[in-house]
């Protein structure tokens, strides 16, 4: 029998009902829609990974870039830091495909299978069960790709080099999409939380390997990311930059949420 790790957040984080949610996410896409046609899509991308009211427009912002990609793209590396069990190194989940309210993604096992042979790499199906910066991801890939397998990476107390080990193993050709989800500062003051935020987002689109968890929670896999694509010669772009206190309202402790793009060099998408 096929294991599946069911929705966790689904009705709290974005709507359980599939035609609301597939209806919320078409118009966060919509709104975000490039006003020019892209010279190329990303290879990778940041995202955040709130509740769809608060990162909601911010996660589409990047997303709708990824609109090309569609019948491109089979095969989707999603990496976010382990927020209620914690993890020595990085999770793997024990579920061989996971739900959505928009349906079933399946796993790359093949992959999977050899990432398990690695010492810091475990499968844990009790890190992955309520975890929420992997799955609020999925209706966006869904919606946008349609059709993809899922590499779910669950990063802890893992080093620089060993998630860079990760990436530069499932980096692939076109084919592969990377998605590191992460928020950025936490509970601070609206001013206080826009002054830090910039701060981080310079060191991320100059590839600066260097993030702590109060700059970004997702600062492990953003690192190991930042590595490689440093060393693989990508280009970063900036494509949004928002809290909460401009989503949600109140400004007396926020949440920062940022949108990257990532682009390889085009010598290399072209060979």
């Amino acid at each position: 029998m096929l294991a599946i790790r069911p929705a966790a957040v689904a009705g709290t984080f974005y709507p359980g009902d599939p035609a609301a949610l597939s209806a919320q996410v078409a118009a966060y896409l919509a709104a975000s829609a490039p006003r020019q046609p892209l010279a190329r899509p990303p290879k990778a991308i940041i995202a955040p990974h709130a509740g769809y009211i608060y990162s909601g427009a911010v996660a589409a912002s990047i997303y709708a870039r990824l609109a090309p990609l569609r019948g491109v793209v089979e095969r989707v590396v999603l990496a976010g830091p382990a927020h209620r069990v914690p993890v020595k190194g990085v999770a793997l989940p024990a579920a061989q495909a996971f739900a959505s309210p928009l349906g079933r993604v399946a796993l790359d096992e093949p992959a999977l299978d050899q990432l398990r042979a690695l010492d810091f790499v475990e499968t844990s199906e009790r890190a992955h069960a309520l975890e929420h910066s992997l799955e609020v991801h999925l209706p966006f890939l869904q919606s946008l790709l349609g059709s993809f397998r899922l590499v779910p990476l669950l990063v802890g107390e893992a080093s620089r080099e060993e998630v860079a080990r990760l990436f530069e193993f499932l980096w692939g050709g076109a084919e592969t999409l990377i998605v590191v989800s992460s928020d950025l500062s936490h509970y601070l003051p609206y001013e206080e939380a826009r002054a830090l935020d910039r701060h981080t987002a310079r060191a991320i689109v100059g590839l600066e390997a260097r993030l702590n968890p109060e700059e970004a929670c997702g600062a492990a896999p953003i690192n190991g990311f930042l590595e490689v694509a440093r060393r693989r010669g990508l280009a970063a772009e900036l494509v949004d930059l928002r809290n909460s206190g401009d989503s949600a309202g109140e400004r007396d402790r926020v949440v920062g949420y940022g949108a990257f793009a990532f682009h390889e060099p085009e010598s290399r998408t072209r060979g």
